[in-house]
């Protein structure tokens, strides 16, 4: 097969989950072999969806996908799927593949070093829940590459990865040689490797194709949007001048109403030949998160906490001296698999030793996993129940800002894209009002333009706050009082 062969292409392709939510509406775009593409758009627009119609798993509406003869395609989704949790390594590998493979344990010990995950005998028995989100990640990551596919699509692959966890992934889909397809809203990491560039427009539903890499691509459709919207600029400043004309014109009489009614012609004509510019992808609103009023004095003390240790793998005990009170933003550091999230939902749920919580704190807390959420509730439900009185008009005001719509605000959470519930994550943030604030990954499947938003939220917060984050960006525009380093001395 070619290098410049097309593999995958779609061909007036539509589908949609109801009359109100259209997805792709006679989409055309195609995928060479060896061309490493990234998929743009904003949370909810479907991209992941387009992964499974690629898939198979889903089926078009109308339209067609070629997929060259015995294509093999391989997929790293966003999360572990959760009755897959309680597996073996060895049992969710095996489940890659429709056959047995007597070979798997060499397999397997093959991709976790690709993935920087180290294998021996007895990580092929561990249950995958034991691990951390970060190391899930690279589970995920080597659950596709075990396969070995002609076709690499990777969905959100640099979530919950520590900084030498994208290096070594950056790293490898430098060097690599066969067909991939990203989708990540981490700007730095795509423009390492991207050639491609497959945009889906969340109003038209349509497939822009671009050539160049991330940046060189964002640039050029800033700079179209820009020309056009000059350009409808003056068109829409003409036609006004002719309407305005034609008005005295016509208030002239006689065979002036004939030179009147050419002049409104021809700004009707202007006005059909304005250029249909994309509307930009819309941000959510720039937020607060307000403080539990009655939350004062040590809202959190530390005095001990248990690490794992990366060597061992067994829990240490180690000592420590901070004490958050009102307005103190504590940073918690450490590689992935230190336990850095089972610390984070023991304090949350006031069962951490050496860990105590103020007397009547309210806890607002943001998982990675989005597991605080019941994904059989819809939206409306979950922000309601956050709210101490619920108010309807409130929680809708508040949904809103978030991207929340009325077409959303009624669809179970288990519906919503990723990145869609993590901006419930947040609203119900919003909408509890915490005293102390415990965040685990917050940018997390969030569209990179929302993050500058969220980090001046998270900065102006006057409770208590612990944040865990991997990406320094981000961590350096929210206010840090203090640090805790879980690796130290271990």
């Amino acid at each position: 097969m070619a290098k410049s062969e097309t593999i995958i292409s779609f061909e007036d392709a539509s589908f949609e989950y109801s009359a109100t939510k259209p997805i792709l509406t006679e989409v055309n775009f195609s995928v060479r072999r060896g061309t490493k593409t990234t998929f743009m758009g904003q949370n909810g627009a479907g991209k992941s969806t387009i992964f499974s119609l690629i898939t198979q798993d889903r089926k078009l509406d109308s339209g067609k996908i070629n997929i060259f003869p015995k294509l093999s395609i391989a997929v790293s989704r966003q999360v572990i799927p959760r009755e897959e949790l309680e597996l073996t390594v060895r049992e969710f590998f095996e489940r890659r593949f429709s056959e047995k493979k007597y070979d798997i344990d060499p397999r397997i010990d093959e991709v976790l070093e690709v993935v920087n995950l180290k294998g021996h005998a007895k990580l092929h028995d561990r249950i995958v829940s034991s691990f951390s989100g970060g190391q899930q990640a690279r589970l995920l990551l080597a659950s596709a590459l075990i396969q070995d596919p002609d076709l690499l699509l990777l969905d959100e692959p640099t979530n919950n990865l520590d900084k030498a966890g994208i290096k070594h992934l950056t790293d490898f889909l430098i060097h690599y040689e066969k067909t991939v397809i990203v989708i990540s809203h981490d700007a730095e990491f795509l423009n390492s490797f991207t050639d491609t560039v497959l945009y889906l427009d969340v109003h038209t539903h349509k497939v822009e194709q671009y050539s160049g890499n991330y940046f060189d691509v964002v640039k050029d459709i800033s700079a179209r949007i820009e020309k056009e919207n000059r350009a409808n600029a003056q068109i829409a400043k003409k036609a006004q001048e002719n309407k305005d004309k034609a008005n005295v014109f016509a208030n002239k009489g006689g065979g002036m109403r004939l030179v009147a009614k050419r002049m409104r012609e021809e700004a009707e004509e202007l006005e059909a030949a304005r250029v249909d510019v994309r509307k930009e992808d819309k941000t959510i609103r720039p937020f607060t998160i307000p403080v539990q009023a009655d939350a004062g004095g040590d809202i959190l003390t530390i005095t001990s906490y248990n690490v794992i240790n990366p060597s061992t793998h067994k829990p240490v005990s180690k000592k420590a001296d901070v004490v958050l009170r009102r307005g103190n933003h504590l940073l918690l550091k450490g590689p992935n698999g230190i336990g850095k999230s089972t610390l984070l939902e023991s304090i949350a749920k006031g069962e951490a030793e050496g860990c105590a919580i103020g007397k009547g704190v309210r806890v607002g807390y943001y998982r990675q996993d989005f597991s605080t959420l019941n994904f059989d509730e819809t939206v409306r439900v979950s922000l309601l129940a956050a709210m101490e009185k619920q108010e309807e008009e409130r929680m809708r005001a508040t949904a809103a800002g978030f991207l929340i719509t009325s077409d959303v605000i009624n669809t179970k959470i288990g519906n919503l894209s990723e990145g869609q519930k993590g901006l419930v994550a947040f609203a119900r943030l919003v909408l509890e009002e915490p005293g102390l604030l415990i965040l685990d990954e917050p940018t997390n499947h969030i569209n990179f333009r929302h993050i500058p938003l969220i980090a001046k939220a998270l900065h102006a917060y006057q409770g208590a706050m612990i944040l865990v984050s991997h990406v320094p960006d981000f961590v350096d525009q929210v206010r840090i009082d203090e640090v805790l380093d879980l690796e130290k001395g271990i």
